[in-house]
């Protein structure tokens, strides 16, 4: 069976949206699964996980464009890798890749691997560039918010509140709690 995924960041992306549902019956998708989410929260995408558990050995997986499908190299491998175990193939229909043939699972590989290049690259660039703003003293890093909600901290623990209440209510991480605790050790941390 032949299985479309689209996607869309936003709801107003509607036309987006319609383009890429063309594209897909277009290729003989027999069933769709449509969601208007980020692809920054993987988590937040039931229908690509529904998809994903749809699909059967022998099916396709067809998306329009590789953005549609994953954030990330990483993400595409453990992707490719789900689809592989059940039997199933990608194609992607922009780059004219399809994944049940030799050439696409290279030419799919090569792409993922000159984009984690380009990404360590980049990131490699950005910590020479801070590097050098540090050294010149125009970068500080950002301040640290734990610290500075020190008081409400105490406070709010000396009132019996737990680390995650506290980490909760003022927008902090429960580790941060628990340091900012410890800081001062006149206070008895409840393990």
């Amino acid at each position: 069976m032949i299985v479309g995924y689209l996607r869309t960041s936003t709801l107003d992306q509607t036309a987006g949206l319609e383009a890429q549902r063309r594209d897909l019956e277009a290729a003989g998708c027999e069933r769709l699964f449509c969601e208007q989410v980020s692809s920054v929260d993987l988590d937040a995408r039931e229908k690509l996980t529904e998809a994903l558990e749809f699909l059967r050995e022998g099916d396709t997986l067809i998306v329009t464009k590789l953005d549609r499908l994953a954030r990330s190299v990483r993400h595409l491998l453990d992707l490719l890798d789900t689809l592989t175990a059940k039997g199933a193939s990608l194609r992607i229909l922009d780059m004219g890749i399809d994944t049940s043939t030799a050439t696409g699972k290279l030419l799919l590989t090569v792409l993922g691997g000159i984009a984690e290049f380009e990404r360590q690259i980049m990131l490699e660039r950005q910590r020479e560039g801070i590097a050098k703003a540090k050294a010149q003293g125009k970068y500080k890093g950002r301040k640290p918010t734990a610290k500075a909600k020190s008081p409400e901290v105490h406070k709010l623990h000396q009132e019996g509140l737990g680390a995650t209440e506290i980490a909760q209510r003022l927008g902090i991480g429960r580790a941060s709690v628990y340091r900012v605790l410890a800081a001062n050790p006149a206070i008895q941390l409840a393990k």
